[in-house]
């Protein structure tokens, strides 16, 4: 499996096994500069990636308003963007955002999963990306408004889809409860799932792929590297965003013992290991620079013998 290999999904969409998230367009953990963002945008995208995810919440519109300057210099239609709802930006003079140092502190976020506040982020979208359309919606983080999600934020994704303004409803999440109800209940396309199928976690095996699988829903593996421990797993590294704990950082190092013995990088399997499940369509692999987008391709292209799969069950 190459990283630039096509997959279809259930709504027609066709999109590249590796993925590219843009959190690191809002600046996540260190500042970039739009330079910086074009550069890594044109390596993914000449490189044979045509999938790219943001959000409004990455930076606060900020790695949206730079995807649009990207998207100047190619054909609109050969990519597939998604983003997300859920949050909407709404004006501010205080909010000072410490997590996306790009942030766009004139505004802040505002959570809102009714179906006016769908309509507007979506909107909002559009005008920051500077598209005219918009291909998957995802719903965002409704931790604390699970009925919301299912009872006023998809029913609204669902008349958009209807309409023909976007092609495929999702849900993005780093937990696997609520995209699971949302499989049961809904007639859901996709599941953006982050840390929960990973070399270190795969409690998403337990029941979402499972289900996913059984319903025809396409599955997209984010936070491969939980965060940073799967990419470079020393002390001082973060899992789901915070540090990582001795045992976390030991058992990635054990990972990455097993692998070197078979001169195989732990970015590489840590790439490829959630699409050895047959729910996962692609890999969401986030990049902040062009030399970072080069080196995912080369790690993801590497072939893992299925020998290296067995080899690690001893240390899941």
């Amino acid at each position: 499996m190459k990283h630039g290999d096509r997959v279809k999904l259930r709504t027609g969409l066709e999109i590249s096994r590796m993925a590219l998230g843009t959190a690191a367009f809002g600046g996540l953990y260190a500042s970039v500069t739009d330079e910086q963002c074009h550069e890594t945008f044109s390596a993914a995208i000449g490189g044979g990636i045509n999938f790219l995810d943001t959000a409004p919440h990455y930076g606060k519109g900020r790695s949206e308003m730079r995807i649009a300057q990207s998207l100047k210099s190619i054909d609109r239609n050969s990519v597939v963007i998604s983003t997300k709802v859920g949050r909407l930006l709404v004006p501010s003079s205080t909010d000072v955002d410490t997590f996306f140092l790009d942030a766009d502190n004139s505004v802040e976020r505002q959570f809102d999963f009714s179906a006016s506040g769908v309509r507007k982020s979506f909107e909002d979208s559009l005008r920051r990306l500077g598209t005219d359309h918009i291909d998957i919606l995802f719903i965002h983080d409704p931790d604390d408004h699970a009925n919301d999600a299912v009872l006023k934020a998809y029913p609204e994704l669902e008349k958009m889809r209807s309409e023909g303004l976007i092609k495929a409803i999702g849900i993005g999440m780093n937990q696997c409860e609520i995209p699971s109800r949302m499989i049961r209940e809904t007639d859901i396309d996709m599941v953006l799932i982050a840390g929960r199928y990973s070399l270190l976690d795969q409690s998403a095996a337990d029941e979402l792929l499972p289900l996913a699988l059984e319903r025809g829903v396409d599955v997209i593996a984010a936070g491969v590297f939980n965060s940073g421990i799967l990419a470079n797993p020393v002390k001082g590294a973060t899992y789901d965003y915070m540090p990582a704990s001795d045992e976390l950082i030991a058992r990635a190092q054990r990972i990455r013992e097993v692998l070197d013995g078979h001169q195989i990088s732990l970015t590489g399997a840590a790439m490829h290991f959630p699409l050895q499940h047959p729910a996962v369509k692609a890999v969401l692999v986030g990049c902040r620079s062009a030399g970072e987008v080069a080196k995912n391709i080369e790690e993801f292209d590497k072939a893992i013998p299925n020998k290296v799969w067995e080899d690690l069950v001893s240390v899941q």
